[in-house]
């Protein structure tokens, strides 16, 4: 069966289920660009909400994982942050915790408003430090249907200061500069956002790098040219816990936890995400940044599939 790609206007016909178009909300009076997957001949799915995770724009494999839930019968909405990707937001690559919480408030409530889809079955999905916001999220809005958190930041001080500490020295002088800086009005002092062990950068997990340039396919001149950050995220993300609200959480909460994941340290995360009242919690034999990619990619989105049938069920 055909499906149509929207982009602006224009169809891009492919072998498929879905539709996906270019869609836009606010928050907090700034456009967020987003996409908005739906499958074909299905009357009111369920829609799941996707962001990605630290200083990432949703072209690094987060349509992957909407193809998938939109073959499987389930609409999704993927948007990038204010001050990332392509939505608007001055000054650029701006990671503010508080607005990127804003943003999946908006986000929900943008799909909420969506025309033929089940406003009842809204889920939320987050990876890393998305996963992390997804957390926060759920923990609050006790309306959201399910939610799905893969390789999550749980704890500030276990993946603030997993690096070494000559490291997490460099990165807090660096924030502090910048953190000064804002307060002057000058423009940001930026560090990389994945760097290679022995960059000043946030993170540099040996063999991260790499993964994250596979992740990217044609998207490598982008991430190139838009890795780095304000450094003032580090002084914020050792503060930042969502994991403490992990048994405020009501709806049934998928945890998908990488074994050997120096980013978000396995063994904390393990012992946080059990406190989730309803969370399945399953851990798969792979680095922080290998959920996206083969070999690993397919059964972990296929293990998401099994959890959304089970709990929410697509109307396929």
């Amino acid at each position: 069966m055909p499906f149509k790609i929207l982009h602006l206007g224009n169809t891009v016909t492919k072998p498929g289920s879905y539709v996906r178009h270019d869609v836009t909300f606010t928050s907090e009076g700034t456009p967020c660009a987003a996409w908005l997957y739906r499958p074909d001949g299905v009357e009111n799915p369920p829609v799941v909400v996707m962001a990605h995770g630290f200083a990432a724009f949703r072209e690094l494999r987060l349509d992957a994982y909407a193809a998938r839930f939109a073959q499987a019968g389930y609409a999704a909405l993927v948007f990038d942050y204010r001050h990332w990707g392509a939505s608007g937001g001055q000054p650029r690559r701006i990671l503010d915790i508080g607005r990127q919480h804003a943003d999946w408030r908006a986000a929900i409530a943008y799909a909420r408003r969506l025309e033929n889809v089940d406003t009842t079955r809204v889920v939320g999905w987050g990876s890393s430090f998305g996963g992390g916001h997804v957390l926060d999220l759920a923990a609050h809005n006790h309306d959201l249907a399910a939610a799905i958190v893969q390789v999550p930041h749980v704890s500030g001080p276990a993946s603030g200061f997993a690096q070494s500490p000559k490291l997490v020295s460099r990165l807090i002088v660096a924030a502090i500069r910048d953190q000064v800086g804002a307060w002057l009005g000058r423009p940001p002092h930026r560090v990389k956002s994945i760097g290679r062990p022995g960059d000043v950068a946030m993170m540099t997990s040996p063999g991260a790098y790499d993964l994250v340039e596979r992740m990217a396919g044609d998207q490598l001149e982008k991430l190139l040219a838009e890795n780095d950050v304000a450094a003032r995220i580090a002084l914020r993300v050792p503060f930042y816990s969502p994991g403490r609200q992990a048994t405020k959480i009501t709806a049934p909460t998928l945890v998908q936890l990488a074994t050997k994941d120096d980013v978000t340290p396995y063994a904390k995360a393990q012992k946080i995400v059990a406190r989730i009242p309803h969370g399945e919690v399953r851990s798969y034999d792979c680095t922080h940044f290998e959920p996206y990619l083969d070999p690993h990619f397919e059964g972990i989105v296929s293990d998401q599939i099994d959890f959304l049938d089970r709990h929410v069920g697509s109307n396929r």
